[in-house]
């Protein structure tokens, strides 16, 4: 016996067809949003999680930098004490300076020369005395560059030729001198390496006529 289906067949098929479709896209939509949620939570917890190490880190800065402002000023309260100890030092160092500067100036004087005036100013020294000839001012500026640990830097300001009137109305030709050098301070001249020169001969028995300007 032969069947006829008379049903809209094809159009059951579509039907169907659409029906599995919207229920593949809606599975996806499902499957999509899920996803989505577990990525936004993901990036959430790593954002709390960095802002929390941000924090952390923050508050570890702020005591770094309490800390070296605690060493800087550390480091100022040393270096003042440092200076006041040098400056203590080169008190207790410079008591004795005058004597050094004339026991040297004795030394290191050619024999024959005639101190006149010594003024010293902070570490500046300024002899003035006569020579003999331009020689011995030479030899002062050489003693004085190098056989002393207390003089350095001699500097010749002048040396002026004249005429000394003796007592017995003899006159004398003689050279006015002026050098400049800086006296050495005692912890600097205890340190300094021995010179291997041989000192100069004793200045003439002349009382020399010392000032010192404040």
């Amino acid at each position: 016996m032969i069947r006829l289906n008379l049903l809209p067949h094809r159009e059951t098929t579509r039907k169907k067809k659409r029906e599995q479709y919207f229920a593949s896209v809606f599975l996806a939509a499902l499957v999509g949003v899920g996803l989505s949620i577990l990525a936004v939570s993901w990036f959430q917890a790593a954002i709390h999680s960095q802002n929390a190490i941000n924090s952390m880190l923050d508050s570890e800065i702020l005591t770094l930098d309490k800390q070296i402002k605690d060493i800087k000023g550390l480091e100022s309260q040393i270096s003042a004490l440092q200076a006041r100890q040098r400056t203590v030092e080169d008190v207790q160092s410079d008591r004795n300076q005058s004597v050094h500067l004339l026991s040297e100036l004795s030394r290191q004087l050619p024999s024959g020369v005639l101190l006149v005036k010594v003024t010293q100013t902070d570490q500046q020294v300024l002899i003035n005395g006569m020579a003999q000839s331009n020689e011995q001012v030479s030899e002062i500026l050489r003693n004085l560059a190098g056989a002393s640990a207390w003089f350095t830097k001699p500097e010749l300001v002048e040396s002026v030729a004249t005429v000394l009137s003796l007592p017995n109305k003899e006159q004398r030709p003689m050279f006015n001198f002026s050098v400049r050098v800086l006296l050495v301070r005692g912890s600097e001249a205890a340190s300094a390496p021995a010179r291997v020169m041989a000192p100069a001969p004793v200045a003439s028995s002349a009382t020399p006529v010392i000032g010192r300007e404040p």
